[in-house]
């Protein structure tokens, strides 16, 4: 028997390590998300068990996840999962002596959603490091058909796509942008079933599939990965000043996925029909950022220096900041140390940074909330036992907060000093500096005309 607010003390408690670790959870589309009757969420699958506090942090509503059931082997862990309603299952390489065991998971999960709750499910079956969608698994849609055949089609179940989008899923403090697609009617797939269940369920599948696919950055062809990341670093700046892709006013986040995935669709376009002046393109990159990587630098300051503004910014200014803040930031970075070297030594121990970054950001979360809340806990503590609870309070408030500006100042810090000595570099190698100028120039008039050829054929 389930017990009543775990699930709600445990979503708090995850959601704190999940707002800590990221700087923003932007969610796109919120009002396709039905607030009642059943619904089975099916998202793709980048960043580990984080992909299950990201999604359970942005729907209001109770979501009962589908997991490995090898999360299940340790004891206190299974009791935990269970009481908070995920739902073990497993998969071949799990054990293929036990798949019978599938047949009870559905079982589990129709229960479920004949309750009317919601179910999220990863229907890719891994998480990956590649900026694909990888084969959807047909389990989703077999779950979803027959139990609505079980209810002759009445029972209203409702599939809601779901895209996950990290600017860098492996950093501290980076953003995720959470997509929603249209629900999609498991009943609108049910025509036939009995007779033509394979049918049935693919098409369905295939439906799954292409509505995930649109909602996140899919790139089929791994060697396109770096030019539309190039591209998106030279032009998208200038795309959002004068795009023709966006009609509708919509956050930051959503509208630079939107943007990217016009320009991954530009260049598979023109790899596609136009191979060779892709692979001429793609040399001249190459070139460009093998005399960035020999020298250095950045290409942020080399875009700096080709719209003539200063490259390390207000100098005095920042100066003036970071003598300001620095009590500040040495304050929070002193109680920061110990709770930082322990979380740093648990992604080093149980996560396999060099073969899987989806790991990275579960073991940083987990080890965070057990690290920070011990270490602030005995500060605070300690702090109490010489001055009273009165004063340890608002020391135990500060230190999360002092914290998260050291942070912030050293981030800041090794970027202005990054931006010096770009700058002292580009002045001590002119030659080399308008080199690299009249070749950034060349990638962006190319670029620029790639776009107005496109514009010309389809009007965006």
């Amino acid at each position: 028997m389930k017990i009543p607010g775990l699930y709600h003390l445990m979503r708090g408690i995850i959601g704190l390590g999940v707002g800590f670790y990221f700087r923003r959870i932007e969610r796109f589309h919120p009002e396709r998300v039905p607030a009642t009757g059943p619904v089975l969420f099916t998202c793709n699958h980048p960043n580990s068990l984080t992909d299950s506090f990201v999604v359970g942090a942005a729907v209001p509503r109770k979501v009962n996840f589908v997991a490995t059931v090898q999360l299940f082997q340790f004891k206190p862990l299974k009791w935990l999962l269970t009481n908070c309603g995920v739902i073990p299952i497993n998969r071949l390489k799990d054990d293929p002596r036990s798949m019978r065991s599938v047949a009870d998971t559905f079982e589990a999960c129709y229960q479920v959603l004949e309750r009317g709750e919601a179910i999220g499910i990863f229907p890719e079956g891994i998480t990956h490091d590649d900026p694909q969608l990888k084969t959807v698994k047909t389990g989703a849609a077999r779950m979803a058909l027959e139990l609505e055949h079980r209810h002759g089609g009445k029972l209203g179940l409702k599939i809601v796509p779901v895209g996950l989008n990290l600017s860098a899923k492996n950093k501290y403090r980076s953003e995720v942008l959470v997509n929603f697609g249209p629900p999609i009617l498991a009943a609108d797939f049910l025509a036939g079933y009995p007779e033509r269940k394979k049918e049935c369920i693919n098409a369905l599948n295939a439906e799954i599939e292409r509505s995930i696919q649109q909602l996140i950055l899919h790139i089929p062809e791994l060697e396109n990965v770096r030019v539309v990341e190039a591209v998106k670093r030279l032009y998208l700046g200038r795309l959002r000043v004068a795009n023709r892709v966006i009609s509708e006013p919509i956050t930051a986040a959503a509208e630079e996925l939107t943007l990217t995935q016009a320009i991954a669709g530009a260049v598979a376009e023109v790899s596609r029909t136009q191979p060779e002046r892709a692979a001429s393109f793609t040399r001249k990159l190459h070139l460009y950022e093998s005399w960035l990587a020999r020298l250095k630098l950045s290409d942020e300051s080399l875009a700096a220096l080709q719209a003539k503004r200063g490259l390390a910014g207000p100098v005095f200014l920042w100066a003036g900041l970071a003598i300001l803040g620095a009590p500040i930031a040495l304050y929070g970075g002193i109680h920061r140390i110990m709770p930082f070297l322990v979380v740093k030594w648990a992604v080093n121990r149980f996560a396999d940074v060099k073969r899987h970054k989806a790991q990275t950001s579960t073991a940083a979360i987990v080890a965070g909330l057990v690290s920070f809340g011990f270490f602030y806990g005995l500060y605070t503590w300690i702090f109490h036992c010489f001055f009273g609870w009165h004063a340890a309070l608002w020391y135990g408030l500060s230190l999360p907060v002092a914290g998260m500006i050291s942070h912030y100042y050293l981030r800041e810090l090794r970027r202005l000093t990054g931006g010096l000595r770009d700058a002292f570099v580009l002045i001590r190698a002119p030659s080399a500096a308008r080199r690299l100028l009249a070749l950034r120039a060349k990638l962006i008039t190319e670029i620029e005309t790639v776009r107005t050829e496109t514009r010309a054929q389809t009007g965006v």
